[in-house]
Protein backbone atom coordinates (compact mmCIF):
# COMPACT_ATOMS: atom_id res chain seq x y z
CA UNK A 1 0.00 0.00 0.00
CA UNK A 2 1.23 3.53 -0.91
CA UNK A 3 2.10 5.41 1.91
CA UNK A 4 0.49 8.54 0.95
CA UNK A 5 -2.49 6.73 0.42
CA UNK A 6 -6.09 7.43 2.75
CA UNK A 7 -9.00 6.18 3.78
CA UNK A 8 -11.64 6.45 2.13
CA UNK A 9 -15.28 5.23 2.62
CA UNK A 10 -17.88 4.22 0.07
CA UNK A 11 -21.67 2.80 0.80
CA UNK A 12 -22.60 0.84 -2.46
CA UNK A 13 -25.38 -1.76 -2.49
CA UNK A 14 -24.33 -5.02 -3.31
CA UNK A 15 -26.07 -8.13 -4.60
CA UNK A 16 -28.38 -10.71 -3.00
CA UNK A 17 -26.20 -13.39 -1.04
CA UNK A 18 -28.09 -16.75 0.42
CA UNK A 19 -26.86 -16.55 4.84
CA UNK A 20 -27.38 -20.12 5.26
CA UNK A 21 -30.59 -20.47 3.10
CA UNK A 22 -32.32 -17.08 4.33
CA UNK A 23 -34.65 -15.95 1.76
CA UNK A 24 -33.55 -12.29 2.03
CA UNK A 25 -31.24 -9.47 0.52
CA UNK A 26 -27.90 -8.22 2.22
CA UNK A 27 -26.16 -5.17 1.56
CA UNK A 28 -22.34 -3.94 2.43
CA UNK A 29 -20.61 -1.34 3.93
CA UNK A 30 -17.45 -1.13 2.13
CA UNK A 31 -14.41 0.38 2.96
CA UNK A 32 -11.95 1.06 -0.15
CA UNK A 33 -8.80 1.39 1.89
CA UNK A 34 -6.10 2.32 -0.70
CA UNK A 35 -5.76 1.63 -3.69
CA UNK A 36 -4.64 -2.41 -3.66
CA UNK A 37 -7.26 -3.22 -0.68
CA UNK A 38 -10.93 -3.19 -0.20
CA UNK A 39 -12.54 -4.30 3.04
CA UNK A 40 -15.80 -5.07 3.61
CA UNK A 41 -18.20 -5.45 6.59
CA UNK A 42 -21.53 -7.59 6.46
CA UNK A 43 -24.00 -9.30 8.69
CA UNK A 44 -27.88 -8.96 10.30
CA UNK A 45 -29.47 -8.85 13.11
CA UNK A 46 -31.95 -10.97 13.76
CA UNK A 47 -34.86 -12.17 16.03
CA UNK A 48 -36.50 -15.70 16.78
CA UNK A 49 -39.44 -16.60 18.55
CA UNK A 50 -40.08 -19.82 19.32
CA UNK A 51 -43.89 -21.71 20.61
CA UNK A 52 -43.37 -24.87 21.42
CA UNK A 53 -46.63 -27.42 21.73
CA UNK A 54 -45.05 -30.11 23.52
CA UNK A 55 -41.85 -30.28 26.25
CA UNK A 56 -39.72 -27.56 25.65
CA UNK A 57 -37.29 -28.56 22.75
CA UNK A 58 -35.62 -24.85 22.02
CA UNK A 59 -31.84 -24.41 22.33
CA UNK A 60 -29.61 -20.81 21.69
CA UNK A 61 -31.44 -19.10 18.64
CA UNK A 62 -34.75 -21.08 19.40
CA UNK A 63 -33.36 -24.13 16.98
CA UNK A 64 -35.28 -27.06 17.93
CA UNK A 65 -33.56 -30.51 19.31
CA UNK A 66 -34.12 -33.74 19.52
CA UNK A 67 -33.29 -34.67 23.15
CA UNK A 68 -36.71 -35.57 25.17
CA UNK A 69 -37.05 -32.47 27.70
CA UNK A 70 -38.87 -34.66 30.11
CA UNK A 71 -41.80 -32.16 30.76
CA UNK A 72 -45.15 -33.08 31.37
CA UNK A 73 -46.00 -29.53 30.62
CA UNK A 74 -47.07 -28.56 27.27
CA UNK A 75 -46.38 -25.25 26.28
CA UNK A 76 -43.14 -23.10 25.93
CA UNK A 77 -42.24 -19.96 24.24
CA UNK A 78 -39.11 -17.94 24.20
CA UNK A 79 -37.31 -15.45 22.35
CA UNK A 80 -33.51 -14.43 21.69
CA UNK A 81 -31.02 -12.31 19.11
CA UNK A 82 -28.67 -14.79 19.46
CA UNK A 83 -28.02 -15.86 15.52
CA UNK A 84 -27.12 -12.27 14.36
CA UNK A 85 -24.17 -11.77 12.90
CA UNK A 86 -21.03 -10.12 11.87
CA UNK A 87 -18.65 -10.37 8.93
CA UNK A 88 -15.70 -8.60 7.34
CA UNK A 89 -14.19 -9.91 4.34
CA UNK A 90 -10.98 -8.25 3.14
CA UNK A 91 -9.72 -8.46 -0.56
CA UNK A 92 -6.14 -7.05 -1.36
CA UNK A 93 -4.66 -6.38 -5.21
CA UNK A 94 -2.37 -9.44 -4.84
CA UNK A 95 -5.48 -12.28 -4.69
CA UNK A 96 -5.71 -12.50 -0.76
CA UNK A 97 -8.80 -12.99 0.63
CA UNK A 98 -9.25 -12.73 4.12
CA UNK A 99 -12.46 -13.29 5.81
CA UNK A 100 -13.58 -13.30 9.75
CA UNK A 101 -16.85 -13.89 10.88
CA UNK A 102 -18.78 -14.50 14.44
CA UNK A 103 -22.42 -14.64 15.66
CA UNK A 104 -23.52 -14.57 19.03
CA UNK A 105 -24.69 -17.99 19.60
CA UNK A 106 -23.32 -19.38 22.50
CA UNK A 107 -24.60 -21.61 25.07
CA UNK A 108 -24.76 -21.90 28.83
CA UNK A 109 -23.16 -19.01 30.56
CA UNK A 110 -21.68 -17.63 27.51
CA UNK A 111 -24.99 -17.82 25.61
CA UNK A 112 -24.92 -13.95 23.78
CA UNK A 113 -20.85 -14.04 23.24
CA UNK A 114 -18.90 -13.52 20.32
CA UNK A 115 -18.90 -17.09 18.99
CA UNK A 116 -16.23 -17.57 15.66
CA UNK A 117 -17.72 -18.91 12.95
CA UNK A 118 -15.15 -18.22 9.79
CA UNK A 119 -11.25 -17.33 10.36
CA UNK A 120 -9.83 -18.03 7.03
CA UNK A 121 -7.81 -17.06 4.27
CA UNK A 122 -7.70 -17.54 0.32
CA UNK A 123 -4.54 -17.59 -2.12
CA UNK A 124 -5.29 -18.81 -5.54
CA UNK A 125 -6.62 -21.90 -5.48
CA UNK A 126 -5.50 -22.50 -1.55
CA UNK A 127 -8.13 -21.89 1.82
CA UNK A 128 -6.28 -21.86 5.30
CA UNK A 129 -8.14 -21.38 8.25
CA UNK A 130 -11.34 -22.21 10.03
CA UNK A 131 -14.83 -22.26 7.53
CA UNK A 132 -17.36 -25.51 6.54
CA UNK A 133 -16.09 -28.63 6.28
CA UNK A 134 -15.06 -29.28 2.75
CA UNK A 135 -17.61 -32.40 2.79
CA UNK A 136 -20.44 -29.92 2.96
CA UNK A 137 -22.54 -29.07 0.12
CA UNK A 138 -25.02 -26.72 0.00
CA UNK A 139 -26.56 -28.20 -3.63
CA UNK A 140 -29.50 -30.08 -1.91
CA UNK A 141 -29.89 -26.99 1.44
CA UNK A 142 -34.06 -26.31 1.49
CA UNK A 143 -34.22 -22.91 3.57
CA UNK A 144 -35.52 -23.20 7.02
CA UNK A 145 -36.00 -20.67 9.81
CA UNK A 146 -34.79 -23.75 12.31
CA UNK A 147 -30.40 -22.46 12.53
CA UNK A 148 -29.63 -26.30 13.12
CA UNK A 149 -32.14 -27.30 10.20
CA UNK A 150 -32.52 -30.58 8.47
CA UNK A 151 -31.06 -34.46 10.07
CA UNK A 152 -29.06 -35.95 7.32
CA UNK A 153 -27.91 -32.98 5.74
CA UNK A 154 -24.71 -32.94 3.18
CA UNK A 155 -21.80 -33.67 5.35
CA UNK A 156 -20.83 -32.62 8.91
CA UNK A 157 -22.84 -29.20 8.65
CA UNK A 158 -19.78 -27.66 10.57
CA UNK A 159 -17.11 -25.61 10.40
CA UNK A 160 -13.20 -26.64 10.91
CA UNK A 161 -10.07 -25.57 10.61
CA UNK A 162 -8.33 -27.03 7.76
CA UNK A 163 -5.81 -26.63 4.60
CA UNK A 164 -8.05 -27.28 1.56
CA UNK A 165 -7.04 -27.03 -2.18
CA UNK A 166 -9.38 -26.35 -5.54
CA UNK A 167 -9.22 -26.95 -8.95
CA UNK A 168 -12.23 -26.70 -11.16
CA UNK A 169 -14.94 -28.74 -9.28
CA UNK A 170 -12.66 -30.82 -7.17
CA UNK A 171 -11.31 -29.91 -3.60
CA UNK A 172 -9.55 -31.36 -1.11
CA UNK A 173 -8.63 -30.78 2.56
CA UNK A 174 -6.48 -31.87 5.52
CA UNK A 175 -9.24 -30.80 8.24
CA UNK A 176 -9.76 -31.40 12.05
CA UNK A 177 -12.18 -33.98 12.20
CA UNK A 178 -15.70 -33.88 12.92
CA UNK A 179 -17.08 -35.35 16.72
CA UNK A 180 -15.18 -38.75 17.17
CA UNK A 181 -17.24 -39.78 20.56
CA UNK A 182 -16.33 -42.84 21.89
CA UNK A 183 -18.77 -45.22 24.21
CA UNK A 184 -16.76 -46.43 27.08
CA UNK A 185 -13.58 -45.21 25.84
CA UNK A 186 -11.60 -41.88 26.18
CA UNK A 187 -10.69 -40.46 22.68
CA UNK A 188 -8.15 -38.60 21.15
CA UNK A 189 -7.68 -37.09 18.02
CA UNK A 190 -4.21 -38.74 16.44
CA UNK A 191 -4.42 -37.61 13.25
CA UNK A 192 -6.15 -35.26 10.59
CA UNK A 193 -9.15 -36.44 8.81
CA UNK A 194 -8.85 -36.25 4.65
CA UNK A 195 -11.75 -35.28 2.75
CA UNK A 196 -12.07 -34.48 -1.06
CA UNK A 197 -15.95 -32.66 -2.83
CA UNK A 198 -16.70 -32.61 -6.24
CA UNK A 199 -19.68 -30.50 -7.48
CA UNK A 200 -20.73 -29.55 -10.63
CA UNK A 201 -24.33 -28.52 -12.34
CA UNK A 202 -25.22 -29.50 -16.02
CA UNK A 203 -28.57 -27.50 -17.28
CA UNK A 204 -31.13 -27.81 -14.45
CA UNK A 205 -29.19 -30.26 -12.74
CA UNK A 206 -27.00 -29.34 -9.62
CA UNK A 207 -24.95 -32.23 -8.04
CA UNK A 208 -22.03 -32.67 -5.50
CA UNK A 209 -20.46 -35.78 -3.71
CA UNK A 210 -18.14 -35.90 -1.36
CA UNK A 211 -16.20 -38.08 1.10
CA UNK A 212 -14.03 -38.54 4.38
CA UNK A 213 -11.28 -40.78 6.29
CA UNK A 214 -10.25 -40.28 9.38
CA UNK A 215 -8.50 -42.36 12.56
CA UNK A 216 -10.80 -42.74 15.33
CA UNK A 217 -8.23 -43.05 18.37
CA UNK A 218 -9.16 -45.03 22.34
CA UNK A 219 -6.98 -44.59 24.39
CA UNK A 220 -7.32 -44.51 27.82
CA UNK A 221 -3.54 -44.67 28.87
CA UNK A 222 -3.67 -48.42 29.10
CA UNK A 223 -5.38 -49.71 26.57
CA UNK A 224 -4.64 -47.91 22.59
CA UNK A 225 -6.39 -48.89 19.57
CA UNK A 226 -7.73 -47.48 16.71
CA UNK A 227 -9.12 -47.89 13.30
CA UNK A 228 -10.15 -45.92 10.54
CA UNK A 229 -13.27 -44.18 9.68
CA UNK A 230 -14.62 -42.58 6.60
CA UNK A 231 -18.45 -40.92 5.25
CA UNK A 232 -19.53 -40.53 1.45
CA UNK A 233 -22.10 -38.21 0.70
CA UNK A 234 -23.86 -37.69 -2.22
CA UNK A 235 -26.36 -34.47 -3.61
CA UNK A 236 -28.63 -33.40 -5.95
CA UNK A 237 -30.97 -30.14 -6.95
CA UNK A 238 -33.76 -30.33 -9.69
CA UNK A 239 -35.00 -26.65 -10.77
CA UNK A 240 -38.38 -27.64 -12.33
CA UNK A 241 -39.12 -24.22 -13.19
CA UNK A 242 -37.55 -20.50 -11.95
CA UNK A 243 -40.40 -21.12 -9.56
CA UNK A 244 -39.88 -24.50 -8.58
CA UNK A 245 -37.02 -26.89 -7.22
CA UNK A 246 -36.74 -30.39 -6.06
CA UNK A 247 -33.69 -31.28 -3.92
CA UNK A 248 -32.32 -34.01 -1.31
CA UNK A 249 -28.79 -35.75 0.16
CA UNK A 250 -28.07 -39.15 1.10
CA UNK A 251 -25.11 -40.02 3.54
CA UNK A 252 -23.18 -43.48 4.51
CA UNK A 253 -20.89 -43.11 7.76
CA UNK A 254 -18.65 -46.04 9.00
CA UNK A 255 -16.18 -44.96 12.16
CA UNK A 256 -17.21 -41.42 11.17
CA UNK A 257 -21.10 -40.38 12.70
CA UNK A 258 -19.53 -37.19 13.33
CA UNK A 259 -20.07 -36.25 9.32
CA UNK A 260 -23.67 -37.58 9.83
CA UNK A 261 -25.63 -34.08 10.80
CA UNK A 262 -28.16 -34.40 13.42
CA UNK A 263 -27.53 -38.01 14.20
CA UNK A 264 -27.09 -39.22 18.01
CA UNK A 265 -29.02 -37.43 20.93
CA UNK A 266 -28.79 -34.24 18.66
CA UNK A 267 -26.05 -33.26 16.72
CA UNK A 268 -23.74 -36.17 16.27
CA UNK A 269 -23.96 -39.53 17.48
CA UNK A 270 -20.60 -42.09 18.23
CA UNK A 271 -18.03 -43.05 15.95
CA UNK A 272 -17.29 -46.23 17.62
CA UNK A 273 -17.61 -48.13 21.06
CA UNK A 274 -15.02 -50.24 22.93
CA UNK A 275 -15.59 -54.01 23.20
CA UNK A 276 -13.04 -55.33 25.61
CA UNK A 277 -9.69 -53.36 24.60
CA UNK A 278 -10.78 -53.10 20.65
CA UNK A 279 -12.16 -50.35 19.22
CA UNK A 280 -15.07 -50.76 16.81
CA UNK A 281 -17.14 -48.98 13.96
CA UNK A 282 -20.43 -48.06 14.55
CA UNK A 283 -22.23 -47.52 10.95
CA UNK A 284 -24.98 -44.75 10.40
CA UNK A 285 -26.65 -43.75 7.63
CA UNK A 286 -29.21 -40.82 6.70
CA UNK A 287 -30.64 -38.33 3.83
CA UNK A 288 -33.19 -35.59 3.64
CA UNK A 289 -35.20 -34.47 0.84
CA UNK A 290 -37.00 -31.18 0.28
CA UNK A 291 -39.02 -29.11 -2.25
CA UNK A 292 -38.83 -24.91 -2.89
CA UNK A 293 -41.39 -22.89 -4.70
CA UNK A 294 -40.63 -18.91 -5.12
CA UNK A 295 -44.29 -17.12 -5.17
CA UNK A 296 -42.88 -14.03 -6.45
CA UNK A 297 -42.30 -10.99 -4.91
CA UNK A 298 -39.76 -11.97 -2.47
CA UNK A 299 -42.08 -14.78 -0.83
CA UNK A 300 -41.02 -18.49 -0.73
CA UNK A 301 -42.43 -22.06 0.56
CA UNK A 302 -40.21 -24.67 2.02
CA UNK A 303 -40.97 -28.11 2.91
CA UNK A 304 -38.58 -30.49 4.18
CA UNK A 305 -38.20 -33.55 5.37
CA UNK A 306 -34.88 -35.49 7.14
CA UNK A 307 -33.37 -38.51 9.14
CA UNK A 308 -30.74 -40.28 10.21
CA UNK A 309 -30.49 -43.84 11.98
CA UNK A 310 -27.35 -45.53 13.80
CA UNK A 311 -26.80 -49.40 13.96
CA UNK A 312 -25.83 -49.48 17.91
CA UNK A 313 -27.42 -53.13 18.38
CA UNK A 314 -23.23 -54.65 18.46
CA UNK A 315 -22.86 -51.80 20.75
CA UNK A 316 -25.79 -52.20 23.03
CA UNK A 317 -24.49 -56.29 23.40
CA UNK A 318 -20.96 -55.54 23.68
CA UNK A 319 -20.79 -52.23 25.62
CA UNK A 320 -22.06 -50.13 28.37
CA UNK A 321 -24.47 -48.49 26.06
CA UNK A 322 -28.34 -49.37 26.68
CA UNK A 323 -31.65 -49.88 24.33
CA UNK A 324 -32.33 -46.79 25.58
CA UNK A 325 -29.68 -45.22 23.37
CA UNK A 326 -31.27 -42.64 20.60
CA UNK A 327 -30.98 -44.48 17.46
CA UNK A 328 -33.21 -42.78 14.99
CA UNK A 329 -34.10 -38.95 14.58
CA UNK A 330 -36.40 -37.40 11.91
CA UNK A 331 -37.53 -34.04 11.63
CA UNK A 332 -40.10 -31.95 9.00
CA UNK A 333 -40.56 -28.77 8.24
CA UNK A 334 -42.59 -26.21 6.44
CA UNK A 335 -41.95 -22.55 6.18
CA UNK A 336 -43.25 -19.19 4.33
CA UNK A 337 -40.91 -16.32 4.14
CA UNK A 338 -41.08 -13.39 2.34
CA UNK A 339 -39.51 -10.04 1.87
CA UNK A 340 -41.62 -6.92 2.80
CA UNK A 341 -38.92 -4.65 2.08
CA UNK A 342 -35.60 -5.04 0.75
CA UNK A 343 -32.75 -6.08 2.86
CA UNK A 344 -35.78 -7.54 5.65
CA UNK A 345 -36.44 -11.21 5.53
CA UNK A 346 -39.83 -12.37 7.86
CA UNK A 347 -41.33 -15.87 8.13
CA UNK A 348 -43.01 -18.22 9.65
CA UNK A 349 -42.23 -22.21 10.20
CA UNK A 350 -43.70 -25.64 11.55
CA UNK A 351 -41.04 -28.35 13.19
CA UNK A 352 -41.91 -31.83 13.67
CA UNK A 353 -39.31 -33.71 15.42
CA UNK A 354 -39.19 -37.60 16.17
CA UNK A 355 -36.08 -39.64 18.28
CA UNK A 356 -36.95 -43.40 18.62
CA UNK A 357 -34.20 -45.33 21.20
CA UNK A 358 -33.12 -48.63 20.07
CA UNK A 359 -35.97 -50.14 21.87
CA UNK A 360 -38.44 -48.37 19.97
CA UNK A 361 -39.30 -45.88 22.74
CA UNK A 362 -40.61 -42.66 20.63
CA UNK A 363 -40.28 -39.00 21.92
CA UNK A 364 -42.11 -36.64 19.18
CA UNK A 365 -42.21 -32.63 19.53
CA UNK A 366 -44.35 -29.98 17.53
CA UNK A 367 -43.25 -26.46 17.55
CA UNK A 368 -43.83 -23.63 16.00
CA UNK A 369 -41.38 -20.43 14.86
CA UNK A 370 -41.14 -17.25 13.88
CA UNK A 371 -37.90 -15.00 12.46
CA UNK A 372 -37.44 -11.18 11.54
CA UNK A 373 -33.59 -10.26 10.19
CA UNK A 374 -32.39 -7.06 9.10
CA UNK A 375 -29.68 -7.41 6.52
CA UNK A 376 -26.67 -4.93 5.83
Amino acid sequence: MQSNNKLRMAIRATAAVAVMGVAGQAGALTLDVGDDTEASLYGFARLNMSYDLDDNRAVSTRAGSFTPANEEIDGHFGADVQQSRLGVKVNHSSGVMVNVEGDFRGSGNSAGSLRMRHAYGTYNNVLAGRTWSNTISFVAFTPTLDFDGIAGSHGSWDRTEQVRYTTGPMSFAIEDPSAQAIVDGSGRTSAPAFTARFEDSADAVSFAASASASQVTADDGTNDDSAIGFSVHGSAKLKLSDMFSVQGSVNYTDGATGYLWRSGSNYYGPSAYMDGTSIETIEAYGGNVGVSMALGGGSSINVAYGMTTQDLDDAVANSSLTDAAPETNQNLFVNYMWTPVQNVMMGVEYGYFDQETVAGDSADANRLMFAAQYSF
